[in-house]
């Protein structure tokens, strides 16, 4: 396998010289990632072809589970919050449950945004007919962490109609003037859309704990308020995904640098996120405590290493696939007589 110049062959994965990977896996994995993918991608080529619509339904149903497959363990299970795991603690640089490398991980991006564009639409068709059921996607991390390449590749085959993004940056004026779940409401999902935030209320508990910008009794008091603010969009048919990104201070340092030297990143780099990684460690005891106060079973976070940008978007990928996939949604029915309106088409 060729290497790139740092050593590392083309899939972004240390090698012995002997076609392993130097933590022991080697070909036979890829081999076996490589018949999952085929299979997926030849079930879901097969999907439209004929049956009943029940028949289409259970095919696709099949082809994401052919991609699940991939997986060692679900990210859902690998990835997820719990007591005593710790953010410092997280390698931003490994890559949990996947044995491939970059260009395996790349082809299940590509095979799992169709069936993400699939699901999208029965969503959306779901929201037109009155299914209050739709999606908030909370992406979070450090500066330069990949949030909105995450939204470019994942919804790459996806319909901009039924998909609303919103980045949140410092409060305005106006929304200072409001609750801070103010802004947050105007931008939550309609029925039958998925919601992305880049950045969120999340932002209004852990800047002040940063800077103290509010009285400590103000901004611990949100976690309460977001907790039922969560279950709440919940209850009204509304799931909820919270991803942080861990982001490593190096790499974080290396795309920084790659910004000052690209004049096409110009725009992305700005002075205050300098100080921003001059808190680095005030920021992860921020976040650490969110993630203690707010992981839920409602709404748990999931703590994905994003040094490697193409597993940080399989990630997200196939926690956003088997979450649609769960809704468990079936297509409309006709809401007219077909008879009538084939009779009111043949007299025009």
């Amino acid at each position: 396998m060729a290497k790139d110049k740092d050593g590392k062959g083309r899939d972004g994965k240390d090698k012995d010289g002997k076609g392993r990977d130097k933590d022991g896996r080697g070909r036979l994995d890829r081999r076996l990632i490589d018949r999952a993918l085929d299979a997926a991608r030849e079930s879901v080529d097969s999907i439209d072809n004929e049956g009943t619509l029940s028949e289409r339904m259970a095919r696709a149903a099949r082809s994401s589970d052919l991609l699940s497959m991939v997986w060692s363990l679900p990210p859902a299970q690998r990835l997820v919050f719990h007591p005593g795991v710790r953010v410092d603690d997280v390698d931003s640089g490994a890559t949990p449950g996947f044995e491939g490398g970059r260009e395996d991980g790349e082809r299940f991006i590509d095979i799992s945004s169709s069936e993400i564009a699939r699901y999208q639409r029965l969503l959306y068709a779901n929201g037109v007919r009155g299914v209050r059921r739709r999606l908030l996607i909370v992406l979070q991390g450090m500066d330069a962490s990949g949030k909105g390449g995450i939204v470019r590749h994942v919804f790459r085959q996806g319909d901009p109609m039924g998909i609303h993004y919103h980045g949140f940056g410092k409060p305005s004026e106006e929304e200072l003037r409001h609750d801070f779940l103010w802004r947050v409401e105007r931008e939550l999902p309609q029925p039958g859309w998925i919601a992305v935030f880049d950045r969120s209320h999340y932002e209004d508990i852990v800047m002040p704990h940063v800077y103290g910008t509010y009285p400590e009794e103000v901004w611990r008091a949100r976690y309460d308020v977001v907790n039922r603010f969560e279950r709440e969009l919940a209850a009204d048919g509304c799931a909820i995904l919270k991803i942080f990104l861990v982001l490593g201070r190096d790499e974080q340092k290396r795309h920084f640098l790659g910004r000052l030297e690209d004049p096409t990143k110009f725009w992305k780099f700005d002075a205050g996120d300098l100080d921003a990684r001059e808190r680095w460690d005030d920021y992860m005891a921020a976040w650490q405590e969110v993630f203690e106060k707010t992981s839920t079973p409602t709404a748990p976070w999931y703590l994905v290493p994003a040094d490697n940008r193409w597993y940080s978007r399989a990630v997200v990928s196939e926690l956003l696939r088997t979450t649609l996939k769960t809704m468990n949604l079936t297509w409309p029915p006709l809401a007219c007589d077909p008879e009538e309106a084939r009779r009111r088409l043949a007299a025009d």
